[in-house]
């Protein structure tokens, strides 16, 4: 089972079990702040790690934004506890989507974003589960509202997701289809997904199946990277590509 709290308030109408989240790294732009994005990190990790790395691009307009995951009971663990964005049994295509633990994962996210400036573009990525999230993040926009319901409150304007998967891809088609905002956010939102040939953990064909559920569900903005020989993690060649992206999607000026 897995501990999850409420997506956004709703007039206390739902009551869930409390999380708490971890501890939050900034990373400041070096720059003119053009952008934040929050950045997720993976299963077992947190919010440090990919802040040390983040800090290190090429990218002096954007503020980064990197929050730690609650720990929580882990199925594949078989209940351990590990700092984690959502439950998660096992990675197969039949797997259940823990859709309140992933909708309190982007509320957070949204709520961490909903700070900036009204002038700020603002995006989501991630790593592997952060990136499930991210790319969840994406569908509860452009839908409006998040799984449960609630309306989405923030505007994205990119998304980033290596090594991850697309949650909840066998519903998105009924989200989108027939609702005119819908698809006009889907059309125009920016997509950048990653993935190594040889993952181990998110094998690589479940990111070039989520690449595939997004186009065909009208989201017509989306790249899909793969590397041969790479593994589940990140290489130097992949965070190029992301920052070359981002500086592109997010018109981004590269001047201080």
């Amino acid at each position: 089972m897995s501990l999850t709290g409420p997506s956004v308030a709703s007039g206390g109408s739902t009551v869930r079990r409390a999380i708490e989240f971890g501890r939050t790294y900034v990373v400041r732009p070096k720059g003119r702040h053009q952008a934040t994005v929050v950045w997720l990190h993976g299963l077992g990790d947190n919010g440090s790690s990919w802040s040390q790395l983040l800090e290190t691009l090429p990218l002096p307009n954007i503020k980064w934004i990197c929050p730690t995951a609650p720990t929580q009971p882990i199925s594949v663990f078989g209940g351990f506890p590990s700092t984690a964005w959502f439950d998660v049994g096992d990675l197969s295509e039949d797997a259940p989507d823990d859709l309140e633990g992933l909708d309190a994962a982007a509320a957070h996210v949204a709520n961490l974003l909903s700070n900036e400036p009204a002038d700020i573009k603002l995006g989501v990525g991630g790593f592997s589960m952060g990136a499930a999230t991210a790319l969840h993040s994406a569908t509860c926009f452009t839908a409006g509202k998040f799984g449960n319901g609630n309306p989405y409150p923030v505007t994205l304007r990119a998304v980033v997701g290596l090594s991850g998967w697309l949650p909840c891809a066998k519903i998105l088609r009924s989200k989108i289809e027939g609702v005119e905002e819908a698809t006009r956010r889907a059309t125009s939102l920016p997509i950048l997904l990653c993935h190594g040939k040889v993952d181990d953990v998110v094998i690589y064909k479940f990111g070039e199946k989520s690449s595939r559920a997004l186009s065909s569900t009208g989201f017509q903005d989306v790249t899909f990277k793969s590397y041969t020989g790479l593994g589940h993690y990140t290489i130097p060649e992949e965070m190029d590509e992301v920052c070359a992206w981002l500086t592109s999607k997010l018109g981004l000026e590269g001047s201080s």
